[in-house]
């Protein structure tokens, strides 16, 4: 079957979103309900309706929808036909007809019963949490490899919900941006060429991984520290990024603002360089479909010596989105209890008046120890210092500190241990050479050995570096 070209979207889509008419609607379980169904669930992790019905439209407002209202519906029990009761949809139906309501975003997850039937009783297009999701993804891809991992959630979205075949579906729900149109998704016929499409992606993927392993094994040879910033959508780690590398990676008030990964070398005040990664923001109801999407790329953080968990600690729900952060954390197989190896940076701090701040900072020197967040503005540059003293500190624990001679005129070995090593203090001494004191990995203590003589006065640092 010959394939429908595919249009230009980088101004098509935004155009075309512009043009339609939103209504996103917050149908929430009542107060009851929902202390009924989360009775086992943390505090930290239940949002108030008006905080959740704030995100999502910040979401719909992330594809430049024309978003005509944002309302919350109260329910006491979700239907199972069409999520919302009958009286409900009646309003919903005529609501939509006085206003030329052109597509209702539902903030939640919606079958594809309920969803085709809500389609059906209010003659619009309609989309759940997950599609609305998937459509900034799609539009924020910019790299091959986003690109198919966007297609390959967005794929096992749709599969789902065909009826019939895509053509139908096509007809009964319209199009607009990366949800619609086709040719544009390739879904064009049946499950069978959708599941053959997804098969041929995750093969990609699967090259993609192997190759980002390599990259990382060769990372691991020079050797340079992996520090993986995570956190919560519009939490500031872009912006973060970019106070720390002076890099100029886009960073806005903007919801999924990041979604390609971005490394960037780091050097510490010591000189010690890391590789610093952005990750693609975290958010409540995390699609499962887009965490196992987007694994290759999460694997940055899997394979990170540091994780800084990035927080926005002037929002109302930094506690739950924290939780939710965490969540993804455990579901990709780390811990997040694991202090050591994951650093809190409370950011936005310029955003508080006096007195928040300094009890935030009291806050943050009573949890002591590894688990004392950092407490930063990324913006303004507040608290960056300490946390790169921070941040070397929690990277050199476990090294050895050695103090080595050099001949003054081996410029070759000196470059060989400024590559390997992280040198602290060099020092020239009266019998001509040169005396270098370095940090290096216990692993990369004997190759050191075999190169350069340690200084007379050193024994105590050869010893626990032999035994290391």
């Amino acid at each position: 079957m010959s394939r429908a070209p595919r249009r230009d979207l980088s101004q098509a889509e935004p155009a075309q979103a512009q043009a339609t008419r939103a209504l996103v609607i917050g149908p929430y379980i009542n107060e009851k309900a929902q202390a009924r169904r989360d009775r086992a669930a943390p505090p930290a992790a239940i949002r108030s309706p008006q905080a959740r019905m704030d995100e999502a439209a910040s979401l719909a407002g992330a594809i430049d929808l024309d978003v005509i209202a944002a309302e919350i519906i109260t329910l006491a029990q979700v239907r199972p036909a069409t999520y919302l009761g009958k009286g409900k949809v009646e309003e919903l139906a005529a609501r939509i007809e006085a206003d030329a309501i052109e597509l209702v975003v539902m903030d939640c997850a919606l079958s594809p019963v309920q969803q085709r039937n809500l389609e059906k009783a209010i003659s619009a297009k309609v989309i759940d949490r997950t599609g609305l999701i998937l459509e900034i993804f799609g539009r924020r891809a910019r790299t091959r490899e986003g690109t198919l991992q966007v297609e390959l959630a967005h794929l096992a979205y749709q599969k789902s919900r065909l009826v019939r075949s895509w053509t139908h579906l096509e007809r009964q729900r319209g199009g607009f941006g990366f949800l619609g149109g086709p040719g544009e998704t390739q879904i064009e016929t049946d499950r069978r060429l959708i599941q053959e499409r997804m098969t041929r992606i995750e093969r990609d993927l699967e090259a993609v991984k192997k190759t980002r392993g390599l990259h990382r094994k060769s990372r691991r040879t020079v050797p340079y520290p992996i520090v993986a910033l995570v956190g919560y959508t519009n939490a500031g780690k872009s912006t973060l990024f970019n106070r720390l590398t002076a890099a100029h990676v886009q960073a806005e008030d903007l919801l999924f603002a990041t979604l390609d990964p971005t490394a960037r070398a780091l050097k510490l005040p010591h000189g010690a360089r890391v590789i610093l990664s952005d990750t693609v923001g975290f958010i409540s109801d995390l699609p499962t479909m887009l965490v196992k999407a987007f694994r290759a790329t999460l694997e940055e953080v899997l394979a990170a010596d540091v994780i800084l968990h990035v927080r926005d600690i002037a929002h109302e729900d930094s506690d739950a989105q924290s939780a939710d952060v965490e969540s993804v954390l455990a579901e990709l197989g780390l811990d997040p209890d694991d202090h050591r190896r994951i650093v809190e940076v409370w950011n936005k701090i310029d955003l508080l008046d006096r007195d928040q701040s300094l009890r935030m900072r009291n806050n943050a020197r009573r949890r002591g120890g590894h688990r004392e967040p950092m407490v930063v503005s990324a913006l303004t540059g507040q608290g960056i210092d300490e946390l790169l003293a921070a941040l070397e500190t929690r990277l050199s624990a476990g090294r050895q500190v050695l103090t080595l001679a050099l001949d003054m005129a081996d410029g070759r070995g000196l470059n060989w241990l400024y590559e390997h090593a992280e040198i602290l203090q060099r020092a020239e001494a009266g019998d001509g050479m040169l005396h270098v004191t370095a940090r290096v990995l216990a692993e990369r203590v004997a190759p050191l050995l075999r190169k350069f003589a340690i200084v007379e006065g050193d024994e105590n640092r050869k010893g626990r570096a032999r035994k290391g």
